[in-house]
């Protein structure tokens, strides 16, 4: 067995931006230091961040990338989403910071990203590729919309992507267009735009109970979108974030 250790070093423009994040997610801040030059460190299990911060840094300029291989990416996006609304009463979708929902992505392993308050992108995936790839043209459409938003960053390619399928497949059933827009609906939140329309468009659906088993997690999604978009427009919502911007 290997003895070797590799710990990513990211950078951030405050240490108090990312630290509450990261405690929030479940990491144990293991060291800090303000002098000679802010440092600290945290831990989850087996994943270890160091984080230095800069002046004058911007976190949407940041590059930071890390990639981060677990059994369940499932499980662990539950426990990242369950501390997030127990500490900020929410999980950001858009802006910075904000965490992607576990997906397929086209020609990759299903998995999802967290972009962190310093902008820097945890890219979570999961040990194997054995997941059973989609057959309907839909389903192959959030793919490939998975690989350019979640993965690249390129909302707009990605709404492009998903677009084109829902009007090249409109005589789709219900079952697989709902996972479309609901996707197409987060992309439309996370540029800040209103998702209106679409959430109509789902609302006119008519699924089986069979299809609600099958698309329970898409539907939680879709209740999550719902309560962001009822926040943003009552003002309800406090953003302890000090962030934001798209990368």
């Amino acid at each position: 067995m290997s003895t070797e250790l590799v710990i990513p070093g990211l950078p951030c423009r405050d240490l108090d931006d990312v630290l509450p994040f990261y405690t929030a997610l479940g990491f144990e801040v293991t060291y800090r230091q303000q002098r000679p030059n802010p440092f600290a460190s945290v831990q989850r299990g087996g994943i270890y961040l160091h984080f230095f911060a800069v002046e004058g840094f911007n976190p949407a300029d940041s590059m930071g990338s890390v990639v981060i291989v677990v059994a369940d990416t499932e499980v662990l996006h539950a426990a990242f989403a369950a501390g997030l609304r127990a500490e900020f009463g929410k999980v950001p979708v858009s802006g910075i910071p904000r965490m992607t929902r576990p997906r397929r992505k086209q020609g990759m392993s299903a998995g999802f990203s967290v972009v962190d308050p310093g902008g820097n992108w945890l890219r979570i995936s999961g040990r194997t590729g054995d997941e059973a790839a989609p057959e309907s043209g839909l389903g192959k459409a959030v793919e490939a919309a998975a690989r350019q938003a979640d993965a690249r960053g390129d909302v707009t390619a990605a709404v492009r992507v998903l677009e084109n399928a829902l009007a090249r497949h409109a005589d789709a059933p219900p079952a697989d267009r709902l996972p479309a827009l609901v996707y197409l609906a987060e992309l439309r939140v996370r540029v800040g735009e209103s998702p209106a329309e679409l959430l109509e468009q789902i609302d006119a659906l008519e699924l089986t109970p069979a299809d609600r088993e099958a698309l329970a997690s898409d539907l939680a999604a879709l209740a999550e979108l719902r309560g962001e978009r009822k926040s943003h427009d009552t003002g309800d919502s406090v953003d302890r974030w000090t962030t934001s911007g798209e990368r």
